[in-house]
């Protein structure tokens, strides 16, 4: 018989926390759940905070890795955006990203979206410049 193995339960966010807002009534969509573009929206904008930190400068997004919506944001949710450096090319970063929702009047809160973006640190021309090595 083989034996099974439980994935740990994930019940803490991984990174930083980099972006909180609530849910309004105008960010629904037809089903009046948050529309998924407007916490993708929210994602990015963490990711690119994350990413102007960590390369000293501007970013831009370049690409969005196995985005999972894995429940629905309510309105009057608080939307809590964490933001880690996976890892760090010569240009360009991943930056894992993870959206949580503080459930609206409650402390409940739950995973609600994961997903690792692509920055690229561009210059003034908007051109690729090297990711500074990270300050201790």
């Amino acid at each position: 018989m083989a034996a099974e193995t439980a994935a740990p339960a994930v019940d803490q966010p991984r990174g930083d926390l980099t972006v909180r807002t609530i849910a309004m009534p105008g960010d629904t969509n037809a089903n009046g759940d948050i529309f998924g573009g407007w916490v993708m929206s929210q994602m990015d904008q963490a990711g690119g905070i994350a990413g102007v930190e960590r390369a000293q400068g501007r970013v831009v997004t370049v690409a969005v890795d196995a985005m999972t919506f894995i429940r629905p944001v309510k309105v009057g949710d608080v939307l809590c955006v964490y933001t880690e450096v996976e890892t760090v090319g010569r240009t360009s970063m991943k930056i894992h990203i993870e959206a949580w929702a503080r459930r609206f009047m409650t402390n409940h809160r739950e995973k609600v979206t994961d997903a690792t973006f692509t920055f690229v640190a561009i210059d003034e021309d908007r051109r690729p410049r090297p990711v500074p090595p990270k300050a201790d």
